[in-house]
C-alpha cells in the first residue's frame, strides 16, 4: 500500500446545512457546507417543498408560457 496518499481524514467535521442545522460527521474535509440535509429535506420532513436550483422553475414558465402562446396563434 503506497503511504501518503490518503487525505487527511477530521472525525469530528463541521457539516453546516443552508436551513442553519449544524452537524458534527467525520469527512476528508474540515468545514462542509451543504444545501439539504435529513431536518430539511421533505422526504424525512414529510413537507413538499420546491428547491429551485439557479431559477428552473421560472425558466420553465416562461418558457411553457410561450409555447402556449405560440400555439394559440397558430
Amino acid at each position: 500500500m503506497k503511504q501518503n496518499i490518503h487525505p487527511q481524514y477530521y472525525p469530528k467535521s463541521n457539516i453546516q446545512c443552508a436551513c442553519g442545522a449544524g452537524l458534527k460527521r467525520g469527512a476528508t474535509k474540515e468545514n462542509v457546507a451543504v444545501e439539504i440535509c435529513s431536518q430539511c429535506h421533505p422526504y424525512y420532513t414529510g413537507k413538499e417543498k420546491i428547491i429551485d436550483a439557479a431559477g428552473r422553475v421560472e425558466k420553465y414558465k416562461t418558457r411553457a408560457a410561450k409555447a402556449h402562446k405560440s400555439s394559440s396563434k397558430k
